[in-house]
């Protein structure tokens, strides 16, 4: 005989099952779906979407929620409870006629947003991203508590964040990374270009490697390309994606690290949590700490360059940089760029913070869409200096817009003062650490993220978990000191 939660279990795992088959669904769009199959498959997965919607707002959930004693049940089984309660709230204040819609539009809208980079011609994708806009308005309209709307888009991403924290975390760190890049500029010299031709099977080769050195389980996951990388899935069926170009490996290589770092948090979540609310990282704030951990502190080190240095030497033979140290100099060169998936360290978050605050405005109703383009090439010129020309380097390059994921953004940043924290408690701890990570070695930082980190899976509080890992409370101080000492150590 079920008890009543048991009972509450059991329906919300159905659920979460629902919701992974949703993913993988969506993951098969990005990766091997016919390009002729678009309207079927947003027709598909809004239907799915529907019947999601439909069981996470069900009556019978506050019913058994109702019956449960919380003074019966363990600590992990009240974060359930927790959440399974909250998912609810947020469920029945959406109709699901809207939730319906933001599924079919955001998918219809991520395809024509491929179609759009390859072919340049906006039309059809402004129409449908217009359309995402104005259904993710009113949902946040639906769901929000403050007279700022974006802030109920943030908690979906960043449970109780909201745009007055972040602007006072932001506004520190926009200072501090302003002046550690003039500083830079000041000192560095040109950083020669790579002129070679680095053969697509071989980066994807090499990139399932570092999967694996990252700690990626592929008994489990697969590695597929995609137009922009990202990871799905969790427990027992992880999936990342990478993008190959035969100019540029790195972009390949360290979009590989970054999904690893999201893959193997997810993979290494308790089993026993597996499609309860537990069984997902905790936010996307901590999420984005794992992979940019893996591909920043760890992976841009001068430890693990020379590490990759070799293995690159041995995939592709002379590939035109002569040693370790002026491949670790290019691997880290700072420099004002387009893109911010290919951002140095020191550049990123001034990427992640201006789209951060396009994404208020369009909120707050002070810029529209149709001038996105426009305020996006005049920021971009004030905050780097350089001239956006074409629209797919420009407010086009990122996938999260099209596919309605507005409160994400600023989560990366987060992620980032995370890294920063996290990075600095594991190596006061472990001295001799990064002779491990010289060797291609990440076993002891991956056992310490399990320890300190995977191993909650959703069980606690985004910021708990991170200040109990550092034993102290969370700052920007650890990534700026971090930034000040590798860029003044790699020009002088």
């Amino acid at each position: 005989m079920y008890s009543k939660y048991e009972e509450l279990i059991k329906y919300v795992k159905q659920t979460e099952a629902l919701s992974h088959a949703s993913g993988l669904i969506a993951w098969d769009q990005e990766t091997k779906m016919p390009k002729g199959s678009v309207e079927q498959r947003a027709d598909t997965l809004s239907v799915l979407e529907s019947e999601i919607h439909k069981r996470k707002s069900n009556k019978n959930i506050e019913e058994l929620l109702s019956h449960i004693e919380k003074d019966d049940l363990s600590k992990i089984q009240k974060s359930n409870l927790d959440h399974i309660k909250k998912s609810f709230n947020r469920a029945s204040k959406i109709p699901n006629d809207l939730a319906t819609k933001i599924s079919k539009i955001c998918s219809l809208s991520q395809m024509s947003w491929v179609e759009a980079n390859q072919t340049k011609e906006l039309k059809t994708f402004l129409n449908y991203f217009k359309e995402v806009i104005n259904l993710k308005r009113e949902e946040a309209q639906l769901l929000s508590t403050s007279k700022n709307i974006y802030d109920a888009l943030i908690d979906d991403f960043e449970p109780e964040m909201n745009t007055e924290k972040f602007d006072k975390i932001f506004a520190n760190l926009r200072k501090n990374l302003i002046k550690i890049r003039n500083s830079i500029f000041e000192n560095k010299k040109p950083v020669k270009a790579l002129s070679f031709n680095f053969d697509k099977n071989l980066q994807l080769e090499l990139a399932k490697e570092l999967a694996n050195i990252f700690g990626y389980n592929f008994n489990i996951g697969r590695m597929d390309l995609s137009q922009h990388p990202f990871s799905t899935g969790n427990g027992n069926d992880v999936r990342i994606t990478t993008r190959v170009d035969e100019k540029d490996p790195f972009n390949c290589f360290y979009s590989t690290i970054h999904e690893t770092g999201h893959a193997v948090y997810e993979q290494k979540i308790p089993k026993e949590f597996i499609f309860t609310p537990n069984g997902n990282g905790v936010s996307m704030g901590v999420h984005e700490s794992q992979s940019r951990i893996f591909e920043n502190q760890f992976g841009r080190s001068k430890e693990f360059c020379s590490f990759l240095f070799k293995l690159m030497y041995d995939k592709f033979g002379n590939f035109g940089i002569n040693d370790e140290n002026n491949f670790y100099i290019f691997i880290n060169n700072v420099e004002n760029s387009f893109i911010r998936t290919e951002a140095d360290e020191v550049n990123y978050n001034l990427h992640i913070l201006m789209r951060y605050d396009l994404e208020k405005d369009l909120f707050s109703g002070n810029l529209k869409v149709d001038d996105l383009e426009e305020a996006w090439n005049t920021r971009f010129k004030n905050d780097f200096g350089l001239t956006v020309s074409t629209p797919t380097e420009g407010f086009l390059q990122d996938v999260h817009w099209s596919a309605g994921l507005f409160g994400y953004f600023p989560t990366y940043t987060l992620g980032n003062i995370y890294a920063g924290c996290l990075y600095e408690k594991i190596i006061s701890e472990n001295k001799d650490i990064m002779l491990e990570v010289e060797k291609g070695r990440l076993n002891e930082i991956i056992t310490w993220l399990t320890k300190n980190i995977y191993n909650y899976g959703s069980s606690e509080k985004p910021d708990k978990i991170i200040s109990q890992a550092i034993n102290k409370e969370v700052s920007d101080l650890p990534l700026i000191n971090y930034l000040k000492n590798k860029f003044d150590n790699i020009y002088n």
